[in-house]
């Protein structure tokens, strides 16, 4: 799936150069994710209401969308494009409801952690979220096209997995007996799945508008439509909504929304889903070491399990995006020792 309106990457994504270039912005969108959940959870905090709390990160995002929209003439000439791509039948109209799943992701978050914890939560997402990434390039729904599960990819996915759960193992311990919880983790697992499908929906609409700024507009309107409504039921339930946070740093965390999601819908056209998510992994845990080691939140600190997890996250990746010689030139370079 290509299109002549996408622009090619700085360094082909097929030499290590290129790919190593595309991983590293990977991991720039993956650290923007620990500080908006840090700003999510204390607006909740402060509203009583996670879902409260997703509008207004949706809504923050949708705003400066639309600046970036109506001010860059980038964004005025891709959006302008929508039409004609959905005519055409490059874009399906439901392509265009993927931030509904974004939605759908922080209602998850809402419903489960409270019961299985964020350990739990963490492990279920990034699990769902590689096998998800895996089977979507195996099955070449990206416009970077059929990419085969390779060794790398599986050990990269398998080191990935363990870095993971090293880093929350300490909480996975006190969490207890697994029959309480077990299934409602499925839960997370298919969101993280999910959030695969997302980026997919979102890489394919970027091949044809020619820029991420479209679909990351796309996605905070329907995500921001979907939330506005959750929120009217719940207000309705339990009669009435706190008033908006007072302090300006709350309303960042649509804007980091916007920098993983634009990053995102960027990179997957050019080297898939699951090197995308797996650079987004690995810049979660990297960001989520520095969030602890800075400004620490209550009760958290870095230990070295934190440390080696993050590092074993880093080293997945490079296993993972390192291209593989072409089966010629290994028999070649094995002559030749």
């Amino acid at each position: 799936m290509t299109s002549p309106l996408l622009p090619s990457p700085p360094g082909s994504p097929h030499s290590p150069a290129g790919t190593g270039l595309l991983v590293v912005l990977a991991l720039v969108a993956g650290v923007a994710i620990p500080l908006q959940g840090r700003i999510n959870s204390a607006v909740s905090l402060q509203l009583g209401s996670p879902v409260h709390a997703a509008l207004i990160s949706f809504s923050s995002g949708l705003a400066l969308m639309t600046l970036v929209w109506l001010l860059l003439p980038a964004g005025r000439r891709s959006v302008a494009r929508i039409p004609a791509a959905v005519r055409a039948g490059h874009v399906r109209w439901w392509q265009m409801l993927a931030g509904m799943i974004g939605a759908v992701f922080v209602f998850s978050q809402a419903l489960t952690i409270p019961v299985i914890g964020v350990a739990v939560f963490t492990v279920a997402v990034v699990t769902g979220q590689m096998l998800g990434g895996m089977t979507l390039d195996r099955l070449g729904w990206t416009p970077a096209g059929v990419q085969r599960i390779s060794p790398r990819r599986l050990i990269g996915a398998v080191l990935a997995f363990v870095a993971v759960v090293t880093v929350v193992w300490p909480s996975l311990q006190s969490t207890g007996s697994p029959g309480a919880w077990l299934l409602l983790a499925l839960v997370p697992l298919l969101a993280g799945a999910g959030t695969s499908v997302q980026q997919v929906l979102n890489g394919q609409q970027t091949a044809h508008y020619g820029n991420p700024i479209p679909a990351t507009l796309l996605n905070f309107v329907a995500g921001t439509a979907l939330l506005a409504v959750l929120t009217g039921v719940t207000a309705a339930a339990s009669g009435g909504l706190a008033p908006p946070p007072g302090a300006w740093w709350m309303y960042l965390s649509g804007p980091l929304g916007c920098v993983f999601i634009g990053l995102a819908a960027f990179l997957v056209p050019r080297v898939g889903a699951f090197l995308t998510t797996l650079g987004m992994v690995g810049g979660q845990l990297l960001g989520s070491l520095l969030l602890d080691a800075v400004a620490p939140a209550p009760g958290t600190h870095v230990t070295g399990l934190t440390v080696a997890g993050t590092l074993g996250a880093l080293v997945a990746m490079v296993v993972a995006s390192t291209p593989q010689l072409p089966v010629g030139l290994r028999r070649r370079r094995r002559r030749a020792r």
